[in-house]
């Protein structure tokens, strides 16, 4: 059986770095409005052959990308339930969660569905948490399609209340209102690029601590292959490793989208927000905030933000 493209080995547990970094670009290029024959056909010109030599399709590349562990994750057979595994991953959760839902989706493994548009959620990947219960909210669409952040119910199999949630857009703008409030204050662009240094040097800590697990993980095979350690241990002692690993990838994804926030040469924030890319919003909210802690609505039906929401700031800028 052949290897998955962009992975050294079937477990899926060593990554190709050169491969990671082709299916990346196409994954970029997809999101920038190419289609999915227009990059295979990219990456055959480019001499990037599949595992077992061919050149790329839509099928074949639509097949890679609709396989979850190119996001470090899996399907659970009986409900479908996405879950992450612990392993390294070619793309993120996220990136992985759009290529499922975006429009026009062809050469996918599953028969094509119709599927509402793509939302993409400014404030997910942890950034906002359910203020009873303290879980990490997800973006979620209601029944009547309208895109919210929700708390998580099984979420590593911890589980929040799963009862608070809140309007996507809503929340995106309260949020944006108070980032440009501080964007406008003066010291600005020094204090955000002291957190960026911060979080490089963060993330920098977190790939050495992504290097440690890894080398347990290997270490833990030889005494498990020599008879020394029972498979019942083996298999416990890797599911606490993949458990970590899977919590250091998650942090080091987070620190690196703040951490490359291009703001060399930017001398009107204000101004460079209105028509930032999304991934550098994102990461410019990461830079000021910490967490934002929603809490419930006072009644059913009501639409205010503003007393539900509580920023907890990372940067604190002077005025």
């Amino acid at each position: 059986m052949p290897r998955l493209y962009g992975f050294d080995n079937q477990a899926l547990t060593r990554v190709r770095a050169q491969e990671r970094q082709v299916v990346r670009e196409a994954v970029g290029r997809i999101r920038a409005g190419q289609s999915q024959a227009e990059v295979a056909a990219w990456m055959t010109a480019e001499g990037h052959r599949g595992t077992m030599g061919g050149e790329w399709t839509s099928m074949t590349l639509g097949r890679l990308l609709d396989n979850p562990a190119i996001a470090g994750l899996e399907r659970i057979p009986d409900t479908g339930e996405l879950v992450e595994t612990g392993r390294e991953g070619l793309i993120t959760p996220e990136e992985f969660g759009w290529l499922q839902e975006r429009p026009g989706r062809r050469g996918s493994v599953r028969a094509a569905e119709p599927r509402e548009g793509d939302y993409q959620y400014l404030l997910s990947e942890g950034l906002t948490v359910c203020a009873d219960c303290g879980q990490r909210m997800a973006g979620s669409r209601t029944g009547a399609g309208t895109p919210s952040y929700r708390c998580q119910s099984n979420f590593e199999g911890r589980g929040g209340c799963g009862k608070v949630r809140i309007n996507a857009p809503r929340l995106e703008d309260y949020v944006a209102e108070y980032v440009l409030g501080e964007l406008s204050r003066p010291g600005a662009q020094v204090a955000l690029e002291s957190a960026r240094k911060s979080m490089v040097a963060e993330a920098q800590q977190a790939v050495v601590r992504i290097a440690a697990l890894e080398g347990k993980r290997t270490e833990l095979a030889a005494p498990y292959a020599e008879g020394q350690l029972s498979r019942d241990s083996f298999v416990a002692a890797d599911r606490l490793i993949g458990r970590d690993l899977k919590t250091e990838r998650a942090r080091l994804r987070f620190l690196e989208q703040g951490a490359e926030v291009p703001l060399g040469g930017v001398e009107d924030l204000a101004r460079w927000w209105e028509h930032a890319p999304f991934v550098s919003k994102r990461g410019l909210v990461m830079l000021l905030v910490e967490k934002i802690q929603v809490h419930p609505a006072r009644a059913r039906g009501v639409r205010a933000v503003d007393d539900r929401v509580t920023l907890i700031w990372r940067t604190a800028l002077d005025s």
